[in-house]
């Protein structure tokens, strides 16, 4: 299979690029198209270790959820990490694919509804509508049900649990710790899906990046931070099984490189 073809697969059906954010770049930013698949190795985010597994491992083409080139380079002179992941790239024939907010608007095989599933909500669905009504699988964010109900801290635990947090749950005040029966999550920065939730009715909001201020000046709703590579390290698996599902003959695995910039000091 050329490098096209999965191309054209995650363009049109599993990311489509016409459900991207304006600021963003989506879709293949290096590599030669033409060329015949080796190996795939999906990711969350590329550094140096990332290309040398791909070299080691015989992967021609690397898929990550972050774009290596976001604001876009001025040089290839190989004066920041960015520079010297494309200078490495081009220079090992290894093409680099972006699926970002193309992934993060889809909602059927989406980051959200995995982490949705695996903290065990249930009658998951999309927190914000698709843009476009006629693609199905569209959406972004979850909301979903905990079956029976549970106390917020005692959720949180569990989700720290059945995530495999090794940091703590930033969280905002639970003056009560009340049953809570409605949960909305958006992984990577989704402060601005707040309101969204509360007029759901979600009584938590699971997301990350938030700021003291966003704590202290929300008081309708628990917030809660699990941190931005533990929202969405679970892309790496993501895109792995939806590319799996279209082409099951497929050479792919995941990264085992963790990319997490934010060590905990313990």
């Amino acid at each position: 299979m050329k490098i096209k073809e999965l191309v054209n697969a995650l363009d049109y059906e599993i990311a489509p690029k016409q459900y991207q954010e304006s600021y963003d770049n989506c879709g293949l930013i290096v590599g030669d198209s033409e060329s015949e698949i080796t190996g795939v190795l999906t990711t969350l985010d590329i550094d140096e270790f990332v290309i040398q597994e791909a070299i080691e491992k015989n992967c021609n083409l690397i898929i990550a959820h972050h774009p290596t080139i976001f604001k876009g380079l001025k040089t290839l002179a190989g004066n920041n990490l960015n520079e010297k992941i494309v200078i490495s790239a081009i220079k090992n024939d290894i093409a680099i694919y972006a699926a970002h907010t193309s992934l993060d608007n889809r909602f059927c095989g989406s980051i959200n509804e995995y982490i949705a599933k695996k903290i065990g909500l249930t009658e998951i669905k999309p927190l914000i509508k698709p843009k476009d009504l006629n693609y199905l699988n569209g959406g972004s964010g979850a909301i979903g049900i905990i079956e029976g109900s549970d106390f917020i801290i005692d959720f949180l635990c569990k989700t720290k649990q059945n995530l495999n947090l090794r940091g703590s749950i930033k969280h905002s005040s639970v003056i009560v710790n009340k049953p809570i029966k409605t949960v909305a999550i958006c992984t990577g920065a989704g402060f601005f899906m707040t309101n969204e939730a509360k007029r759901q009715g979600a009584d938590l909001f699971i997301t990350s990046d938030l700021t003291y201020h966003n704590f202290f000046d929300e008081r309708d709703i628990v917030l809660a931070d699990i941190g931005h590579y533990e929202s969405e390290i679970h892309a790496s698996i993501v895109i792995y099984n939806l590319i799996k599902e279209r082409f099951p003959e497929l050479n792919i695995m995941i990264s085992k490189i963790n990319t997490n910039p934010v060590s905990h000091a313990i």
